[in-house]
């Protein structure tokens, strides 16, 4: 039976082309626009390591002045870095399963000798456990090892979109690079790897919380020997005033550096804020500190805290889905309007023997068909659509062009907004239809 009724329901949209036409494209124009806005803010508003969000957690020391002694019951108030003081004690604590700090620097690097134009580089100052905290995928090498950050040793380990730009994509582990005057040997070559938000530093760097990952890596401890200034955002207000030597931004309290720790237990996260506690304590006992903030952050809270999507990207959400709903309630009109028009023919299939069941399924046959040719056309529109976004943000974000794409739930909403597009639009039409008296257009024929 299901052949007869696509048969029926290509010959009935034979008979009015032009409104098949204007229902299946408001119904595209429905699901393209809900596709394009959920396919952008699910790219902004995810979490890039959810298998690990109980797991890895944001550390925040936010010292207070006595003014500021009220806000001291507000977790979120303050900054979200540390002053160098305090993340080489915190990061001294052995309590995580893992810990790292980081900064981004600016600089240049030449690969080779006959490189007559330094190349600049955005390069993350880590540790080691950076890379096994947050699962960086490696093409060649790996991380270097926990001595590597206490000489700290001259290691890097390069971004793989660096490595094509230098060594042409093959494997340049041992080879060697210049930079700050020093000669730091690879040990490591990342895959691909663009977390999205930049959940791990959402300030520092190109682009913010959706710019690039940094260029290359190299142990934290380079920064202060080489004594490099920070490139990321410094906060001076609320311990200490900027210096203008690097052995005075060391001590004058500017927070500048991000802390991460992996504490897979939840006796390991007692012990931790514990150990935070206690540090604060002893700093408000020695008068450094009056009143402070301690706090663990998941990956999912700080994204939150950080404001990463927008009200007025939620808003747009809600824009398309009233889009989508006015849509269909204008696909419905058409459709009931279609239906009774046709409803003669429908008298005569009732006269003939068929029930209202038959009829009924017939003509909910034929809404889904038109649903689902809405729903191909949705999708090449929001194809369309994605590459737009693409387009508009080329010069300013190279990471819309990384999430504006299709992936497994733009899909998932398609085929559901398609089921659902059928249900809104068929099922009452189909219904009233199949409710008619046959009698009536009998007489007329």
């Amino acid at each position: 039976m299901l052949g007869y009724y696509l048969r029926l329901s290509l010959r009935s949209f034979r008979r009015a082309p032009g409104l098949t036409a204007l229902m299946v494209s408001t119904i595209a124009l429905g699901i393209a626009a809900c596709i394009v806005t959920l396919t952008v803010y699910h790219g902004m508003s995810s979490n890039p390591i959810w298998w690990k969000n109980g797991e890895l957690y944001a550390v925040t020391v936010n010292p207070l002045s006595p003014s500021q002694t009220r806000k001291a019951g507000d977790p979120a108030y303050g900054s979200s870095q540390l002053a160098y003081d305090d993340a080489t004690y915190l990061s001294g604590s052995g309590i995580p399963k893992r810990e790292t700090v980081l900064a981004f620097l600016f600089g240049a690097i030449t690969s080779t000798p006959d490189q007559t134009r330094p190349l600049p580089v955005m390069i993350q100052a880590t540790t080691g456990g950076f890379f096994r905290m947050f699962d960086v995928p490696f093409r060649y090498g790996g991380p270097w090892n926990a001595a590597a950050d206490r000489g700290p040793e001259p290691v890097m380990v390069l971004s793989h979109r660096e490595n094509a730009k230098l060594f042409g994509g093959t494997d340049s582990v041992g080879r060697t690079l210049l930079w700050s005057g020093h000669r730091f040997r690879i040990v490591g070559v990342l895959a691909p790897w663009h977390p999205l938000p930049r959940f791990y530093d959402l300030s520092a760097g190109d682009g913010g919380p959706f710019g690039r990952s940094a260029d290359a890596f190299i142990p934290f401890q380079w920064g202060p020997t080489l004594r490099d200034w920070p490139a990321g955002h410094m906060s001076c207000s609320s311990q200490g005033s900027a210096s203008s030597t690097y052995q005075g931004l060391l001590g004058s309290g500017c927070t500048w550096i991000g802390m991460w720790v992996e504490l897979p237990t939840r006796a390991a996260r007692r012990h931790f804020r514990a150990f935070l506690q206690a540090y604060a304590a002893a700093q408000r006992k020695a008068g450094i500190f009056h009143a402070v903030n301690t706090h663990l952050w998941t990956v999912s809270q700080w994204l939150s805290l950080h404001h990463i999507v927008t009200r007025r990207s939620g808003l747009l959400v809600n824009l398309a889905f009233a889009l989508l709903t006015v849509c269909l309630i204008n696909t419905l009109g058409i459709l009931l309007a279609k239906f009774l028009r046709g409803a003669p023919l429908a008298g005569i299939r009732r006269a003939l023997g068929a029930s209202r069941r038959q009829v009924f399924a017939q003509h909910l046959v034929e809404a889904g068909v038109l649903s689902l040719a809405g729903a191909a056309l949705g999708l090449a529109l929001s194809a369309a659509g994605l590459a737009g976004v693409r387009l508009l943000y080329r010069g300013s974000a190279a990471a819309y062009g990384k999430f504006a794409h299709f992936d497994p739930i733009g899909i998932a909403w398609a085929l559901a907004l398609a089921v659902v597009a059928t249900i809104v639009a068929g099922l009452y039409p189909a219904w009233r239809i199949g409710r008619r008296p046959p009698a009536t257009y009998l007489k007329s024929q």
